[in-house]
């Protein structure tokens, strides 16, 4: 065990990856990168390390794996330029899956996917890049989520759904099965989605709706 990785982004979405990480027990050292004013502080065990300045120098230094570690909720832009920016310079973008979780045969996952405490992927579902699966969200069989987007807690997408890129689909939506829902769109939390959604619209209630352009 002799393997380091960098989490970028030391909020609160980092503490659960964090604990993730910390319960799989395969890196041997874990450092965050954040604001050059944490430098040296602790976030749940681990310490910032660096900024985004100081990558290329810690890559070089032996951290050969970084995860974006900033939330999603809205404007998922800098989690997908932070992405690029690892894969330039080379670092290894791992999916990282809680060991409470439970992943199905046949499942696709990209690169940079977080599956967290108690999320369920089902048999033939595919997930792409960066994608956040959150604290007991339920991802059911032949399901596909697009890249970057995230399913906040408690999200339950019955079979053959389809998620577009870059969507939010906010915590304890019900989404009925084969239902498509574009990209970049947001799913209000609490909503029952029983027709699909198209691109660039928020969302919610039960039936949902859309109520406006992104």
């Amino acid at each position: 065990m002799n393997k380091r990785i960098l989490l970028l982004g030391g909020g609160g979405h980092c503490e659960s990856v964090l604990d993730s990480l910390l319960g799989l027990g395969i890196y041997a050292e874990i450092g965050i990168i954040d604001n050059e004013k944490f430098l040296g502080s602790g976030v749940a065990g681990a310490f910032v390390v660096g900024c985004d300045d100081d990558l290329p120098a810690l890559y070089a230094a032996g951290y050969g794996s970084a995860f974006v570690t900033i939330g999603s909720i809205g404007d998922t832009g800098p989690r997908i330029k932070i992405f690029e920016r690892l894969k330039k310079l080379g670092f290894e973008t791992p999916n990282i899956i809680d060991p409470t979780a439970v992943v199905g045969q046949n499942v696709e996952l990209g690169t940079g996917v977080y599956i967290g405490k108690n999320a369920v992927v089902n048999a033939g579902a595919k997930i792409g890049n960066g994608v956040i699966i959150n604290t007991g969200a339920i991802v059911e069989h032949g399901s596909t989520i697009g890249d970057f987007a995230h399913l906040a807690p408690g999200a339950i997408l019955c079979g053959r759904v389809y998620v577009g890129a870059r969507t939010h689909v906010g915590a304890g939506c019900v989404i009925r099965q084969q239902i498509t829902i574009g990209r970049d769109t947001t799913i209000g939390m609490g909503s029952v989605v029983l027709k699909d959604i198209g691109d660039h619209l928020v969302a919610y209630g039960n039936p949902c709706k859309a109520v406006r352009k992104k």
